[in-house]
């Protein structure tokens, strides 16, 4: 009986041991991503496993595009501006030259040869150097994770509107 006592606290003990272990590492790799940002398990796998100095080196206000900024963009016709909500929210209000890629399929949809994005979407294929490429939703989550999809496909100067449809809709009543 002494002895399965003292296995079951040898096996308790490198439980702990590992519990602490992977604890350490995921708020590592939370951190790493974007502390102020919600990361998606696909990112903190990313962060946790990947040893590229940029995973999570971008600074957020870097990415992010204001309410301003976008207006400017919008007047002066320098912006790819993609709308990554459903097509059903787009139909029911959208930012003007908006074009609708579902989150869903936007990682798709970036892969596509030229012919086919501007074949599929009417506008031209978004290159990996632009930097007026400019990701929206409704309020800031699903453009950022679309970032971040953009990001790992190589667009590098993406960024996203991180008040969304929501915001854009509030200081276009004032």
């Amino acid at each position: 009986m002494l002895s399965l006592r003292s296995s079951s606290v040898q096996v308790a003990l490198v439980l702990a041991m590992l519990s602490c272990l992977l604890s350490r590492g995921i708020c590592q790799a939370v951190a790493a991503v974007r502390p102020s940002s919600h990361p998606t398990l696909g990112s903190l796998l990313r962060a946790y496993t990947t040893s590229s100095p940029n995973c999570g080196g971008t600074s957020e206000s870097a990415s992010v595009v204001t309410y301003s900024q976008l207006k400017t963009m919008l007047s002066s016709q320098n912006i790819q501006l993609f709308d990554v909500r459903n097509p059903d929210e787009h139909l029911a209000g959208r930012i003007p030259q908006a074009v609708n890629i579902p989150l869903g399929i936007l990682e798709e949809s970036l892969k596509l040869s030229p012919e086919h994005f501007q074949q599929m979407f009417e506008v031209k294929t978004p290159g990996k150097d632009d930097e007026n490429i400019v990701f929206h939703c409704r309020s800031g989550i699903r453009s950022l994770k679309a970032l971040d999809i953009a990001r790992q496909l190589g667009f590098s100067r993406a960024r996203h509107y991180r008040g969304g449809y929501t915001e854009w809709a509030e200081e276009g009543a004032k």
